[in-house]
Protein backbone atom coordinates (compact mmCIF):
# COMPACT_ATOMS: atom_id res chain seq x y z
CA UNK A 1 0.00 0.00 0.00
CA UNK A 2 2.67 2.91 0.87
CA UNK A 3 4.34 1.75 -1.99
CA UNK A 4 1.22 2.60 -4.69
CA UNK A 5 1.28 5.82 -2.35
CA UNK A 6 4.58 6.74 -3.79
CA UNK A 7 3.89 5.84 -6.79
CA UNK A 8 0.68 7.86 -7.45
CA UNK A 9 2.86 11.00 -5.89
CA UNK A 10 5.49 10.57 -8.22
CA UNK A 11 3.46 10.23 -10.92
CA UNK A 12 1.77 13.52 -9.62
CA UNK A 13 4.80 15.43 -9.10
CA UNK A 14 6.26 14.89 -12.80
CA UNK A 15 2.47 15.59 -14.04
CA UNK A 16 2.96 18.86 -12.32
CA UNK A 17 5.94 19.37 -13.60
CA UNK A 18 5.36 18.82 -17.31
CA UNK A 19 2.03 21.45 -16.69
CA UNK A 20 4.21 23.52 -15.47
CA UNK A 21 6.84 23.38 -18.67
CA UNK A 22 4.13 23.40 -20.87
CA UNK A 23 2.67 26.75 -19.23
CA UNK A 24 5.85 28.46 -19.11
CA UNK A 25 6.60 27.49 -22.70
CA UNK A 26 2.99 29.23 -23.48
CA UNK A 27 3.86 31.87 -21.67
CA UNK A 28 7.26 32.44 -23.32
CA UNK A 29 5.85 32.10 -27.02
CA UNK A 30 3.07 34.48 -25.79
CA UNK A 31 5.55 36.99 -24.76
CA UNK A 32 7.55 36.71 -27.80
CA UNK A 33 4.73 36.67 -30.11
CA UNK A 34 3.36 40.10 -28.17
CA UNK A 35 6.61 41.91 -27.74
CA UNK A 36 9.46 40.89 -29.79
CA UNK A 37 8.55 39.08 -32.83
CA UNK A 38 5.99 37.61 -35.25
CA UNK A 39 5.47 36.27 -38.39
CA UNK A 40 3.67 38.07 -40.95
CA UNK A 41 2.17 37.48 -44.41
CA UNK A 42 2.53 39.60 -47.19
CA UNK A 43 -1.11 40.68 -48.71
CA UNK A 44 -1.53 41.90 -52.15
CA UNK A 45 1.33 43.38 -54.59
CA UNK A 46 1.65 47.10 -53.12
CA UNK A 47 5.41 46.18 -52.48
CA UNK A 48 6.23 44.89 -55.38
CA UNK A 49 8.86 44.23 -56.52
CA UNK A 50 10.64 44.09 -53.33
CA UNK A 51 8.15 42.06 -51.35
CA UNK A 52 5.43 39.61 -53.01
CA UNK A 53 2.10 38.67 -52.12
CA UNK A 54 1.67 35.69 -49.78
CA UNK A 55 5.71 35.64 -49.20
CA UNK A 56 6.07 35.48 -44.82
CA UNK A 57 8.44 37.86 -43.07
CA UNK A 58 9.37 38.23 -39.76
CA UNK A 59 8.60 41.15 -37.88
CA UNK A 60 10.14 42.59 -35.05
CA UNK A 61 7.87 44.52 -32.71
CA UNK A 62 10.93 45.56 -30.25
CA UNK A 63 12.88 47.65 -32.50
CA UNK A 64 11.03 50.62 -31.98
CA UNK A 65 10.54 50.61 -28.25
CA UNK A 66 14.26 51.04 -28.49
CA UNK A 67 14.78 53.53 -31.64
CA UNK A 68 11.80 55.27 -33.82
CA UNK A 69 11.52 54.46 -37.07
CA UNK A 70 13.79 55.50 -40.32
CA UNK A 71 13.46 56.42 -43.86
CA UNK A 72 13.90 53.17 -46.03
CA UNK A 73 12.24 51.10 -42.97
CA UNK A 74 9.97 48.61 -44.12
CA UNK A 75 7.15 48.57 -41.65
CA UNK A 76 4.13 47.07 -40.41
CA UNK A 77 1.46 49.38 -39.62
CA UNK A 78 -2.06 49.65 -38.52
CA UNK A 79 -3.53 51.82 -40.57
CA UNK A 80 -6.81 52.54 -38.68
CA UNK A 81 -9.35 50.94 -36.20
CA UNK A 82 -10.01 47.75 -38.31
CA UNK A 83 -7.03 46.03 -36.82
CA UNK A 84 -6.09 44.99 -40.75
CA UNK A 85 -2.08 44.93 -40.83
CA UNK A 86 -0.69 46.21 -43.68
CA UNK A 87 3.15 46.67 -45.01
CA UNK A 88 4.91 49.74 -46.64
CA UNK A 89 8.57 52.05 -46.53
CA UNK A 90 8.85 54.66 -44.41
CA UNK A 91 9.57 57.76 -47.17
CA UNK A 92 9.53 60.62 -44.60
CA UNK A 93 9.41 61.49 -40.74
CA UNK A 94 7.94 64.00 -37.96
CA UNK A 95 8.83 67.59 -39.61
CA UNK A 96 9.93 66.34 -42.84
CA UNK A 97 7.87 68.15 -46.13
CA UNK A 98 7.49 65.37 -48.68
CA UNK A 99 6.21 65.50 -52.17
CA UNK A 100 6.14 64.01 -56.05
CA UNK A 101 6.81 65.94 -59.17
CA UNK A 102 7.43 63.86 -62.40
CA UNK A 103 7.72 60.83 -60.85
CA UNK A 104 10.39 62.16 -58.50
CA UNK A 105 9.78 61.97 -54.77
CA UNK A 106 11.46 64.82 -52.91
CA UNK A 107 11.98 64.84 -49.20
CA UNK A 108 12.64 68.43 -47.67
CA UNK A 109 13.03 69.84 -51.22
CA UNK A 110 16.09 67.30 -52.37
CA UNK A 111 15.50 64.31 -54.72
CA UNK A 112 15.04 60.95 -52.80
CA UNK A 113 17.32 57.93 -54.71
CA UNK A 114 15.01 55.36 -54.15
CA UNK A 115 17.00 52.66 -56.53
CA UNK A 116 14.45 49.70 -55.89
CA UNK A 117 12.05 51.63 -57.43
CA UNK A 118 13.80 50.87 -60.78
CA UNK A 119 12.22 47.81 -62.25
CA UNK A 120 8.54 49.00 -61.17
CA UNK A 121 9.84 52.46 -62.84
CA UNK A 122 10.50 50.91 -66.52
CA UNK A 123 7.76 48.92 -66.10
CA UNK A 124 5.26 52.21 -65.62
CA UNK A 125 6.93 54.25 -68.27
CA UNK A 126 6.55 50.96 -71.15
CA UNK A 127 3.08 51.15 -70.11
CA UNK A 128 2.73 54.95 -70.69
CA UNK A 129 2.28 56.30 -66.84
CA UNK A 130 4.49 57.41 -63.70
CA UNK A 131 5.15 55.42 -61.26
CA UNK A 132 4.33 58.18 -58.48
CA UNK A 133 1.88 60.64 -59.63
CA UNK A 134 2.08 64.11 -58.21
CA UNK A 135 1.03 65.57 -55.14
CA UNK A 136 2.12 67.40 -52.10
CA UNK A 137 3.93 68.94 -50.63
CA UNK A 138 2.72 67.76 -47.33
CA UNK A 139 4.54 68.16 -44.08
CA UNK A 140 4.38 65.26 -42.07
CA UNK A 141 3.24 66.07 -38.06
CA UNK A 142 5.37 65.08 -34.76
CA UNK A 143 4.28 61.62 -34.01
CA UNK A 144 3.71 60.40 -37.31
CA UNK A 145 5.76 58.68 -40.12
CA UNK A 146 4.88 58.91 -43.95
CA UNK A 147 4.63 55.62 -45.99
CA UNK A 148 4.36 54.37 -49.19
CA UNK A 149 4.28 51.23 -51.33
CA UNK A 150 7.04 50.58 -53.51
CA UNK A 151 4.20 49.19 -56.32
CA UNK A 152 2.88 53.09 -56.37
CA UNK A 153 0.32 52.57 -58.67
CA UNK A 154 -1.43 49.92 -56.54
CA UNK A 155 -0.41 50.68 -53.18
CA UNK A 156 -2.95 52.21 -50.54
CA UNK A 157 -0.72 54.25 -48.13
CA UNK A 158 0.10 58.16 -46.79
CA UNK A 159 -1.72 59.45 -50.04
CA UNK A 160 -4.49 58.03 -49.12
CA UNK A 161 -5.18 57.70 -45.46
CA UNK A 162 -2.24 60.61 -44.34
CA UNK A 163 0.69 60.33 -42.41
CA UNK A 164 0.47 57.35 -39.80
CA UNK A 165 0.70 57.75 -36.39
CA UNK A 166 3.82 56.01 -34.64
CA UNK A 167 1.71 54.58 -32.43
CA UNK A 168 0.00 52.72 -35.16
CA UNK A 169 3.30 51.15 -36.21
CA UNK A 170 3.80 47.29 -35.82
CA UNK A 171 7.29 46.54 -36.36
CA UNK A 172 10.12 45.89 -39.08
CA UNK A 173 9.91 43.41 -41.62
CA UNK A 174 13.38 41.69 -40.94
CA UNK A 175 13.62 38.63 -42.63
CA UNK A 176 11.86 37.04 -45.65
CA UNK A 177 11.34 33.17 -44.38
CA UNK A 178 8.73 31.72 -46.92
CA UNK A 179 8.93 30.11 -49.73
CA UNK A 180 12.58 28.84 -48.45
CA UNK A 181 13.79 29.45 -52.11
CA UNK A 182 13.25 33.15 -51.80
CA UNK A 183 14.75 33.47 -48.21
CA UNK A 184 16.42 37.04 -47.70
CA UNK A 185 16.81 40.36 -45.69
CA UNK A 186 13.74 42.73 -47.53
CA UNK A 187 15.71 45.98 -48.70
Amino acid sequence: MEQQIQRTAKWKRELLDWVKSFVLIGGLTAFIYVFIMAPYVVQGRSMESTLHDRERVIVNKAIFYLKQPQIGDIVIIHPDASGENWIKRVVALAGDTVEARNDQLYVNGQPVNESFLTSNKLKAAAAGVTLTEDFGPITVPEGHIYVMGDNRNNSMDSRAIGPVRLDHVVGRAELVYWPLGSIRLPK
